[in-house]
């Protein structure tokens, strides 16, 4: 069974909404980005299972195939941040595609103190996988001259230290992971969490021309928010929050 909806926003990025009853993250897909036999990048591969068994990563593969594309030609993965929900899919990938792995650095020393933790709540093990480079924020270009993505990296912490979003300037799409959701914010009482610095996070994202905001999670209120002036009220409704 496929838990997973998928959502073309663009020519060259997908969304993969999570939809089953447990909790899992919802999964951006940037296919035929890269050079060479693995141009695909993923954004937060979410769970293997989660807390009630569902399986999310054959879940997501099945969704992804269902497009036409293959898990095993995955170049690049990038984590908005190491909770187990967004990375514990990351070893699979990995091993399955020789794929490179990319986070903040804050955000890999948290992973490996006491980040822990979390993974020892969900009775789940962290991935093993070592990041190939670190994200900063400023301008990351992947791809080749032809066909390049351009994505503004933010540093964006307060529901974890490390935690960054993503910006397609030229699509006007942001992806917050788990910093903003519809009509609510992320977590604060996390390990690492911290309200001051996730509002100061929020303030900053505000300011950016967004079209679509894509959440780490879905809300009963939505998942992917749409057209400006939603996102713009989105930002001032979940200020109120924090």
């Amino acid at each position: 069974m496929i838990y997973h909806e998928s959502v073309r926003l663009a020519e060259n990025l997908y969304c993969y909404v999570w939809q089953g009853r447990g909790n899992n993250c919802n999964t951006i897909l940037l296919p035929a980005v890269l050079r060479g036999e693995r141009p695909h990048v993923l954004v937060d591969p979410g769970h293997v299972r989660n807390e009630i068994g569902e399986p999310c990563f054959n879940s997501l593969t099945q969704a992804m195939e269902k497009d036409g594309f293959k898990i095993d030609a995955t170049g690049l993965v990038i984590t908005t941040h190491s909770h187990p929900d967004h990375i514990e899919a990351a070893e699979l990938v990995v091993k399955k595609s020789g794929a490179l792995f990319a986070l903040s650095r804050e955000e890999d020393e948290f992973y490996r103190t006491a980040g822990k933790m979390l993974f020892q709540a969900f009775g789940s093990k962290p991935p093993q996988v070592e990041p190939f480079f670190y994200l900063k924020e400023g301008d990351l270009s992947l791809g080749a001259k032809n066909n390049k993505v351009e994505i503004k990296v933010f540093l964006t912490p307060g529901h974890s230290p490390g935690s960054i979003s993503l910006y397609l300037e030229e699509n006007k799409i942001l992806i917050t992971g788990d910093v903003v959701f519809a009509g609510s914010v992320g977590r604060t009482d996390f390990p690492g969490g911290s309200p001051s610095l996730l509002r100061k996070s929020i303030d900053k994202l505000s300011q950016l021309d967004v079209e679509y905001l894509i959440p780490g999670h879905s809300t009963e209120k939505s998942s992917i928010i749409a057209g400006k002036d939603k996102v713009r009220r989105n930002f001032y409704t979940v200020k109120v929050f924090i």
